[in-house]
C-alpha cells in the first residue's frame, strides 16, 4: 500500500467517521426535540383538561344561576309595564285636572 493508498484510505475512514457522528448527533437531537415536543403535549392535555373542568363549573354555576336571571327578565318587563302604566295614569290625571280647572272656571 502506498502512502497515496493509505492517506486516500484514511481520509475515507475519517470522512464516514465524521458522517457518523453527524448523524448520531442529528438522531440524538432529533430524540431531545422528540421528548421536548412530548412534554409540551403533555402539558397541553393538562391545560385543555382544566379548561374543560373550569368550562363545566362555569355552565354548572349558570345552570344554577337562570332561575334568577328568568326573575330578573320578568321582573324587568314587570317593571316596564308598571312604568307603561305610570305613563298613562298621569297623562290622565293631567287631562282631569285640565278637565277640573276648566269646569271652576265656569
Amino acid at each position: 500500500m502506498t502512502r497515496l493508498d493509505l492517506c486516500y484510505w484514511f481520509c475515507k475512514h475519517k470522512c464516514l467517521a465524521d458522517r457518523k457522528r453527524v448523524e448520531i448527533e442529528d438522531y440524538k437531537l432529533l430524540e431531545n426535540m422528540n421528548k421536548l415536543t412530548s412534554l409540551k403535549y403533555l402539558e397541553m392535555k393538562d391545560i385543555a383538561i382544566n379548561i374543560s373542568r373550569n368550562l363545566k363549573d362555569l355552565n354548572q354555576k349558570y345552570a344554577d344561576l337562570q332561575p334568577y336571571l328568568e326573575q330578573i327578565n320578568l321582573i324587568e318587563e314587570q317593571v316596564a309595564a308598571l312604568e307603561q302604566a305610570a305613563y298613562k295614569l298621569d297623562a290622565y290625571s293631567k287631562k282631569l285636572e285640565a278637565k277640573y280647572k276648566k269646569l271652576e272656571k265656569r
